[in-house]
């Protein structure tokens, strides 16, 4: 698949929840956005990225998980203007949801990182590992989180710093990439 010729058919947020969402979906996404809190200390390493990612999401808005987690990838956006994301329906984009199944099964939120010229750096998702030890420590069996009560604020905090660990990684990635230093001179 061409990446980054998918990467242009995405939808920035506020436009996949208008097209993709009901009223009350994008009103759960609002409120967890409203919820994602960044130290000064994030906001300063995000502020900080030179490189420009391009992130696909996959995502539903129906989706417990895309309410608890893609309103992170929209703060951290608003952060560094390097950071450009796009999101695709899961259910629209049937062939990017094939090609970014996760344990034989098409989860979301699921995440791929670009470099600027469309070369794959990274996958992450669909969940983190804060939320994997605490979905562990509370249920039984298979269960899928509604998004209807919102995440825990000392989860949303870890799941954040986790999501923004990964965020970093690929972003030293680009910064440190001989190709890319010697594209841009540094």
């Amino acid at each position: 698949m061409d990446y980054l010729a998918k990467f242009d058919e995405g939808l920035a947020y506020d436009a996949f929840l208008e097209q993709f969402g009901t009223p009350d979906q994008q009103s759960r996404w609002a409120a967890v956005l409203d919820q994602v809190q960044l130290s000064d200390a994030q906001t300063e390493l995000l502020g900080g990225f030179v490189r420009e990612m391009k992130v696909l999401v996959l995502a539903g808005a129906w989706c417990g998980d895309c309410v608890n987690q893609c309103p992170i990838f929209e703060r951290f956006a608003q952060c560094s203007e390097k950071i450009r994301i796009h999101y695709f329906d899961r259910d629209a984009h049937s062939d990017l949801a094939s090609e970014l199944s996760i344990c034989g099964g098409q989860r979301v939120p699921s995440v791929l990182f670009l470099s600027e010229d469309g070369h794959v750096c990274g996958r992450y998702g669909d969940r983190t590992l804060a939320k994997y030890r605490d979905m562990a420590a509370t249920q039984l069996g298979a269960a899928c989180p509604t998004g209807i009560g919102g995440p825990d604020p000392s989860l949303l905090e870890h799941v954040t710093q986790e999501w923004l660990d990964e965020f970093e990684r690929i972003q030293l990635m680009l910064r440190l990439s001989g190709r890319l230093r010697q594209l841009h001179g540094d």
